[in-house]
């Protein structure tokens, strides 16, 4: 951020669940950041491992972090992750901040990533969820993904308070989707979301697979796609690019699985028409946008043609 441009105050909730290979990494980069946040609640969500003593180490060092204990349960949900997250936004019902942050623990990031951040919040008063891309082992975000740069990943999200007040929070649904439907519904109520490539953050968890394997992850991929109301021609395409990509053929065959056993249940879905119906707008227009490269002859940047 440019020397002498205002900087919003930031705060951040962190839901744990058995982070403790990946946590201290996360500690170390919240706190070597060049702007730190007014205060960083960790929820320890049930761990049965030593997240919450990794944690408890690090608070008498660092007065503005706090931990919130839960309860052990025996799932890891989706729905459980937003209750951890409401938690610990209890806890700052009573501090003065402008943007608050979403921070999974097993992710890490340099040091000036969220004094870049608080900048577009800066330069930008329309933009109500900013982030980054990311990578994982054998994968990037920015060169990968099939979102495009309106979504904002959740391993780290970023929200201006008037806007994450103004979509009422996240959607506890179990099934999961809950960054999704936030940062849509965002869009949807007007605001702008972006993910910058200037600056990512790298997931030491492969996504989807906490407790699954990296082919149950992709199924499960493909019902989302169908709950969360996805368009079966915008999903055609995106099995056939998912074929493209490693397990080659395998991946995009699992995908449309998904999607084909969620549409055969008829599993429910927890988003209104209203919003299904703004998915699948955004969907067609950039799908159309992609059939007009192709007949011009033209060589795809999937990426950018996605993201504008």
């Amino acid at each position: 951020m440019a020397i002498g441009m205002y900087r919003l105050s930031y705060v951040l909730v962190t839901p744990a669940r058995n982070e403790e290979r990946y946590i201290e990494k996360t500690i170390e980069s919240v706190t070597s950041q060049t702007c730190l946040p007014t205060r960083w609640v960790i929820v320890n969500d049930g761990s049965t491992d030593r997240t919450g003593a990794i944690v408890t180490s690090y608070l008498k060092r660092y007065p503005w972090i706090t931990l919130v204990e839960l309860p052990q349960h025996r799932q890891r949900s989706f729905a459980g992750k937003v209750d951890a997250f409401n938690a610990g936004l209890v806890t700052l019902c009573d501090s003065d901040y402008e943007v608050v942050g979403n921070l999974d623990g097993d992710i890490s990031f340099g040091p000036n990533y969220f004094d870049f951040l608080l900048g577009q919040f800066v330069k930008d008063a329309s933009l109500g969820v900013a982030g980054t891309s990311f990578k994982e082992e054998g994968y990037s975000s920015s060169t990968d993904s099939f979102e495009g740069q309106t979504h904002v990943a959740g391993g780290c999200q970023l929200f201006r308070r008037r806007c994450f007040e103004d979509i009422g929070g996240y959607v506890a649904n179990r099934a999961g989707g809950i960054d999704w439907i936030a940062v849509t519904t965002a869009r949807m109520k007007g605001w702008k979301t972006r993910s910058f490539r200037d600056q990512y953050f790298f997931h030491y968890r492969s996504l989807g697979t906490a407790e699954r394997g990296p082919l149950a992850s992709t199924f499960s991929y493909g019902e989302k796609d169908y709950y969360l109301g996805g368009h079966p021609l915008w999903e055609l395409f995106r099995v056939a690019y998912r074929m493209t990509k490693r397990p080659y053929v395998v991946g995009g065959v699992v995908l449309g699985a998904g999607y084909l056993w969620a549409l055969i249940r008829r599993i429910r879905r927890p988003v209104s028409m209203e919003l299904m119906q703004f998915h699948r707008r955004e969907q067609m227009i950039k799908l159309r946008a992609i059939w007009r490269i192709l007949l011009k002859c033209k060589r795809i940047d999937t990426f950018e043609v996605l993201s504008r």
